[in-house]
């Protein structure tokens, strides 16, 4: 059995103790989640912080057990710098590539409501709500949908928490290095090369994002699919970085 790599245990425990303190001072998830960065709970520390929250026991467990599986195996070949600065870039693609897809759906209401004179201002401060339920000028149906309206309130006001983007792109490294390995899902125990692997949660995910209402772990609500796929995105982009300039062969921990 693979033994925990030291900053992979240091990472749990953190996570670990952010999520406990959560209980405790339950304000501390609107300062630490990230939001997006137009609404006026955004803290500039947000893109950092919310990899260290979780929404439930579930959650945190499955980030915390694939940091373990697939962070000890990488730790152990790259060394602690070299694996903490892969996870925190990871974390950061994935809050990237979330809040750029939440920008476009809240400016592509702002956009058409603004061809009918109503200013970005007030279209924030209408959909502004830190319940997530809203009052709006029913006119704003004559120019976009229900749907429009309904996603530009939550690309505003419902945050994102948790590890999966970094975990995910260790996912990706670990297919980059160990094509062949076999993985499975703790409910589908059917092994799979993790070549084919990968790219097919990918491929779930991004449906998801894109039609919404499913998720590899059931019902599909409230999953930030196109956070799962920045952090994986950003993982393939530094393992062919690393590949192509031989970096791989270099640990940090000399």
């Amino acid at each position: 059995m693979m033994r925990m790599t030291e900053t992979v245990k240091q990472l749990i425990i953190i996570n670990a103790l952010f999520f406990i303190g959560t209980y405790f001072v339950p304000a501390t998830m609107q300062y630490l989640a990230l939001y997006n960065f137009e609404n006026p709970n955004f803290y500039i520390w947000q893109p950092l912080t919310h990899m260290f929250m979780h929404g439930g026991m579930m959650h945190i467990f499955f980030n915390m057990f694939a940091l373990f599986s697939f962070g000890s195996t990488l730790e152990s070949i790259w060394g602690s710098k070299k694996f903490l600065l892969f996870y925190l870039v990871c974390g950061f693609g994935a809050a990237a590539l979330h809040t750029g897809v939440n920008y476009y759906s809240l400016h592509e209401l702002i956009s058409t409501l603004g061809q009918h004179g109503i200013s970005k201002q007030t279209i924030l401060e209408t959909i502004y709500s830190n319940t997530g339920s809203f009052k709006y000028d029913t006119r704003w149906l004559n120019y976009v949908s229900m749907e429009q309206i309904t996603n530009a309130a939550s690309a505003l006001n419902v945050p994102v928490v948790g590890a999966s983007g970094a975990i995910y792109g260790l996912l990706v490294a670990f297919a980059f290095m160990f094509p062949n390995a076999e993985l499975m899902l703790m409910f589908l125990p059917i092994p799979i090369k993790a070549k084919y692997f990968v790219p097919g949660i990918l491929l779930l995910d991004l449906y998801g994002g894109i039609f919404g209402g499913f998720s590899i772990f059931g019902g599909g609500s409230g999953i930030a699919h196109f956070a799962h796929i920045g952090g994986a995105l950003m993982g393939y982009l530094l393992m062919w970085y690393w590949k192509k300039n031989q970096f791989k062969h270099n640990r940090w921990d000399l």
